[in-house]
């Protein structure tokens, strides 16, 4: 099945408001920073990934071709969806792969377990990640058969029971259960609206569970609005509530669960992680079928929309007040000093160093494990963008064993899920208009004619009448879109 072209965006007419009043500013020096090199042509090649299978000749998507761009003067602004060649749910079940794929090199993965971590070094981290060493950073990029690294959740050895980003004791066992796939999902800070997932298969809603972690904030908002019960659910998602957070920002929180799902759920093969503002409307097995098993891939994300360059990414951030700049200038310079380049053509067939990082799809392999470790490492140590920190963990170990990660195009994304709006800009959008109900004017009574005399009869002043629209705001945050 192929989808077609169509706009990622739910409609309000309180949306353009919105962002001409808060973000005019903000998005003028984005774009100034996000000048592009269009005769880059290799950036936008579609390359699949090392190993991927050749579709045979009566595969449902061997003939399936991405369409070419439309002409300069016919683009639209913005990033859109764009084609994408699903299986069937049937056959993309039928696809998955019996057995876990190879791990190269790396085949046991243990975490640091210190119930006292101590600050020794004048650099980022926590508590909660241990505060490594730039000797034990330096270390984990080194590949071997075995390895022991920083990976959170490091006063204990069971992550969720005393370690900062608790769970209760019943969540706990919960997460350690075998499951083949899960997809999961977050709101820190009362930041997000819950977006309930679309299209989603019988065989889906029967065997994968799909998970929100929320704060204790979250918690106390949903509950009085009378979202969430003693059931932990809402809709599909089962809530898991965490406690004692780590961090003071949110959307450093955010990153616990994003990165570590492995650590999280030791007994799960395959994860679809997406940033909380997203709705999914593509079943989580055409996701995996198309973009893992297809590809003979363990680990998938897409690319940026339009920049490709970790310089340009940090600039871009800056300009729109992202992080602060000095923290994002000094995780760069330290980059360069361990050999952080521009990107170039030199790095084909990788097509971009800056990933757009709201969905990781993911199978829970020892590579792909430390490959997330070490990322979310990153996020501890220095800022908590975590686009400015994946190209260098990336090339560190893709330096050390034969591994890759199929960055697919953003546009392919954007056809699996719907971005929304932040929960304080959907506050501020002024509710739905409800239409005027015209009624047509009132018939002349049928009076007896008086002979000679002429009835004149008016014409309604519409032909067309509308039913009204209701709506309040309070119906339009709760809306699944």
């Amino acid at each position: 099945m192929v989808l077609p072209y169509g706009n990622g965006a739910p409609s309000n007419p309180g949306a353009s408001w919105i962002f001409g009043k808060k973000d005019k500013q903000k998005d003028e020096n984005y774009l100034v920073a996000n000048i592009l090199n269009e005769d880059d042509e290799n950036r936008f090649r579609i390359v699949g990934s090392k190993g991927a299978s050749v579709l045979p000749s009566n595969h449902p998507c061997a003939k399936f071709t991405f369409p070419p761009p439309p002409p300069p003067n016919l683009r639209r602004i913005g990033p859109r969806p764009c084609p994408v060649c699903y299986l069937p749910v049937d056959q993309a079940i039928a696809s998955m792969p019996s057995s876990p794929s190879a791990s190269p090199v790396l085949q046991n993965l243990t975490y640091v377990h210190d119930e006292n971590p101590i600050k020794t070094e004048p650099h980022g981290g926590s508590d909660f990640g241990g505060y490594p060493s730039i000797k034990q950073r330096s270390d984990s990029f080194d590949v071997k058969e075995s390895m022991t690294v920083h990976c959170g959740f490091v006063k204990r050895s069971k992550p969720g029971l005393q370690t900062g980003f608790d769970f209760d004791e019943s969540d706990v066992a919960e997460l350690q259960q075998f499951h083949d796939i899960i997809v999961a999902s977050a709101i820190f800070g009362n930041y997000d609206v819950i977006q309930q997932p679309r299209n989603i298969s019988e065989e889906a809603k029967k065997n994968i569970p799909f998970y929100m972690f929320i704060d204790e904030e979250t918690e106390a908002y949903i509950k009085k609005k009378s979202i969430l019960d003693s059931s932990k659910r809402v809709g599909l998602w089962r809530i898991v509530v965490v406690r004692n957070v780590p961090y003071s920002d949110a959307r450093r929180n955010g990153k616990v669960p994003k990165l570590l799902l492995h650590r999280i759920f030791p007994n799960v093969r395959y994860s679809i992680w997406i940033d909380g503002k997203l709705q999914l409307v593509v079943d989580p097995y055409q996701i995996l079928e198309k973009f893992l098993w297809r590809q003979n891939a363990n680990f998938a994300i897409s690319r940026h929309y339009r920049r490709f360059d970790v310089f340009v990414e940090a600039e871009a951030n800056k300009a729109a007040g992202k992080y602060d700049n000095s923290s994002i200038d000094e995780q760069v310079d330290f980059y360069k000093q361990e050999g952080l380049t521009p990107y170039s053509e030199a790095k084909f067939p990788i097509t971009s160093d800056v990933p757009e990082g709201c969905v990781l799809i993911k199978e829970h392999i020892p590579i792909t494990n430390l490959f997330t470790c070490l990322w979310f490492n990153e996020v501890d140590r220095f800022t908590s963008r975590d686009q400015l920190s994946f190209a260098m963990v990336r090339d560190k170990i893709m330096a050390k064993v034969d591994w890759n990660i199929n960055m697919f195009l953003d546009c392919e994304r954007r056809n699996f899920v719907v971005q929304t709006y932040h929960r304080d800009l959907l506050e501020q959008m002024p509710p739905p208009v409800a239409n005027m109900i015209r009624r047509p004017p009132a018939l002349p009574s049928m009076r007896r004619r008086t002979p000679g005399k002429r009835i004149t009869r008016r014409r309604s002043s519409s032909r067309r009448h509308r039913k009204a629209a209701t709506g309040n705001r309070d119906q339009f945050l709760l809306s699944t879109f």
